[in-house]
């Protein structure tokens, strides 16, 4: 099933490619291979909004995910989902916020996109770091060992088919499908259901 990555209120078409790159080599790490993922890349605009809808917070945040697959909202990890759960969910990832990140953590905005990457990813596949203390130490090692799996061979990362398109196609909890939860790196909280009929507006 392919990455599609949209881009809205900041376009970087380089790192949507290599975040594309980097979801296909992570779905297969994690052996998600068959599901369909969709990643948008928006401004602190867009993700104030977003935030701002699915979790009443009023402020940008880093990333959110969207599950679309009942297993997830349910915890439990994706690899259990039925045939018909093909798509994985939404990864939406700040631009703004990441490049302020990038240069407080003093790496690069790729590198740590990829770590907002993962993150979401792992909420998508059924991690929740909300749902008790093991939990989040079993999805912080998952997170290292993913990050590991994105370095370049012999080379170690400071950090602790993909379609490239323009926005507007984005899918799932975002377009009005289904009942995600919004997460995010932050506490997050069960969103309301989505409004079919309206859109995010422009960036």
């Amino acid at each position: 099933m392919p990455v599609l990555v949209a881009m809205r209120g900041r376009r970087d078409p380089a790192l949507a490619r290599r975040l594309g790159r980097a979801a296909r080599r992570l779905l297969g790490a994690l052996r998600l291979e068959s599901f369909e993922l969709s990643l948008v890349l928006v401004s602190d605009r867009v993700m104030h909004e977003l935030n701002r809808r699915w979790r009443g917070k009023d402020r940008p945040t880093d990333v959110l995910a969207f599950p679309q697959r009942e297993s997830a909202v349910r915890g439990r990890r994706a690899r259990d989902a039925t045939p018909t759960d093909a798509l994985l969910g939404d990864v939406v990832i700040s631009v703004d916020t990441a490049r302020r990140q990038a240069a407080e953590r003093n790496h690069s905005l790729a590198t740590e996109a990829e770590r907002l990457l993962v993150h979401g990813l792992l909420h998508l596949a059924g991690y929740d770091h909300e749902r008790s203390l093991a939990e989040a130490h079993r999805m912080q090692r998952k997170e290292r060992a993913l990050l590991r799996a994105l370095e370049p061979p012999g080379r170690r990362r400071a950090h602790g088919g993909t379609t490239t398109r323009a926005y507007p196609a984005c899918r799932a909890g975002l377009a009005g499908r289904g009942t995600p939860v919004a997460r995010t790196t932050e506490r997050h909280t069960l969103a309301p259901p989505p409004d079919p009929r309206r859109s995010l507006g422009s960036a």
